[in-house]
């Protein structure tokens, strides 16, 4: 059966250039060292040390595919990612384990929730977030094909929606609305699915966009949403420098203007718990969001972050 792992190991072995790396983080690589051998590298918890020694592998010809958790990955090592991969424009391709909601049980520390923002201010950098396990595997050889430095949100989770094929910079638009549009990513794009089925229930016409590459971002797709009554940016990310962000500067490079709420983190981690409860307790479940959308549209409220209004 195809996952991350296995499309990892048939990719590098069909092509010897490939080196997989980790920082003592072995859970999408768990069988690779038997398999790679020599070129299975962990280096210990050393983000740092990883990333300068990616660099150089780079510059010896090899596409490294380098793992660790996502909030080590991005904020440890950024100044090694920045200098070393991004300013050098190197091949280093970042896989940043449980992203976002993801690492559900655990504390700020471990919450990558201002990955997206920090990864895709660093020049050359791409940004990726694919919306299940069906995405990652559809948008993975091409971001590892890719000459850039690339960092991608990862995500294993299995859900029933199968994804269009991916091409860099391209959103996979689900469907058009009138009424309203959701922008969305990553792990939140199943609760975006929830949420339309509710509010077409309610009579609304509404679209779904996945936003799986955010660096570079697909500016039609935005600029298509902004004809709809309503635009929703949906990301387990905090609201600066995410989507909502992207959505902004995208509409202002091309002088337009559009009604948009932003459902996002507002500069507060979430509280630890299994998955399920993190998106009730900080409403994030499909259900509380088309109830925002909803309340939204009847009341004419101005548009608010969900800013975990649920918190104590």
């Amino acid at each position: 059966m195809m996952n991350y792992e296995a499309l990892l190991t048939e990719t590098a072995w069909a092509d010897d250039r490939f080196v997989v790396m980790t920082a003592e983080n072995r859970a999408l690589v768990r069988n690779m060292p038997a398999t790679l051998g020599n070129r299975f590298i962990d280096t210990g918890i050393t983000e740092q040390t990883m990333i300068g020694a990616a660099a150089g592998l780079a510059l010896r010809g090899r596409t490294p595919v380098i793992h660790a958790l996502a909030a080590f990955l991005t904020m440890r090592a950024y100044e090694f990612v920045r200098t070393d991969l991004g300013i050098a424009n190197l091949p280093g391709k970042l896989s940043g384990f449980i992203p976002g909601f993801l690492s559900d049980a655990n504390g700020p520390t471990h919450q990558a929730i201002e990955d997206v923002a920090i990864m895709r201010g660093i020049p050359n950098m791409t940004v990726f977030a694919p919306a299940d396990e069906d995405d990652l595997l559809k948008m993975m050889p091409a971001i590892w094909a890719s000459p850039n430095p690339a960092y991608t949100r990862i995500n294993t989770r299995k859900t029933n929606y199968v994804h269009a094929p991916f091409e860099l910079g391209k959103a996979e638009v689900v469907s058009n609305g009138k009424d309203v549009t959701i922008l969305t990513y990553g792990l939140m794009f199943e609760q975006a699915m929830i949420a339309a089925e509710i509010l077409e229930a309610e009579g609304l016409l509404v679209g779904v966009v996945n936003m799986r590459s955010l660096k570079p971002v697909d500016e039609n797709a935005i600029l298509n949403a902004a004809a709809s009554d309503l635009v929703v940016t949906l990301e387990d990310h905090f609201v600066t420098g995410g989507l909502y962000s992207i959505v902004a500067e995208t509409l202002l490079k091309h002088r337009t203007t559009a009604n948009v709420l932003p459902i996002a983190l507002n500069e507060k981690w979430f509280r630890p718990a299994l998955l399920p409860d993190v998106l009730q307790y900080e409403g994030f479940t499909g259900k509380q969001i088309a109830e925002r959308i909803l309340g939204y549209q009847t009341a004419g409220d101005q548009p608010l972050i969900l800013a975990n209004e649920f918190a104590e």
